[in-house]
Order: C-alpha cells, then structure tokens, then sequence
C-alpha cells in the first residue's frame, strides 16, 4: 500500500523523498522542508484523516495545488 500524504501525493514516489529527503507530511506534522503545510493543518483542525474525507473534497486550495504539481493527488485521494 502506498504511503500517501494529507493532499493525496504518494509519499514513496515523490521526488522529494530522495531529493529533500523527506519523510512526507504525516511523519513531519505538517513542517515541511519547504516551510509549514497549510493542508495539513486544515485536516489537523478538522481532525481528518486526508483532504479526502472532507466534506468541501475538493476544496478550492487542493485544486489549485493540484493544478501546479501532483496532480493526480485528487484520484489517489477519490481511491483512499
């Protein structure tokens, strides 16, 4: 099973797991080598597992993520 972030990125794959040596989000609690993750915090707020179980999913800031880098997040997270 694939190790898959709050935003629906496979972990496993990212280019960042080797380049940044990033442990994704989850084991990061949102603080990412890039600075904090505000999607993180929005499911930590609502106490979700991944914007998947959210009752806005696909909200807006996700879209727009999606539509710059990842975008296959939203299927992954349609599939969890």
């Amino acid at each position: 099973m694939a190790n898959y972030s709050i935003c629906g990125i496979d972990c496993d794959t990212c280019k960042y797991k080797d380049e940044q040596n990033c442990k994704g989000c989850k084991a990061n609690q949102g603080t990412m080598f890039w600075g904090e993750c505000e999607l993180y915090q929005c499911n930590a707020d609502k106490e979700q597992e991944h914007c998947g179980k959210c009752s806005e999913f696909p909200c807006d800031k996700l879209k727009e993520w999606a539509s710059s880098d990842n975008p296959e997040r939203i299927d992954n997270l349609r599939n969890l």
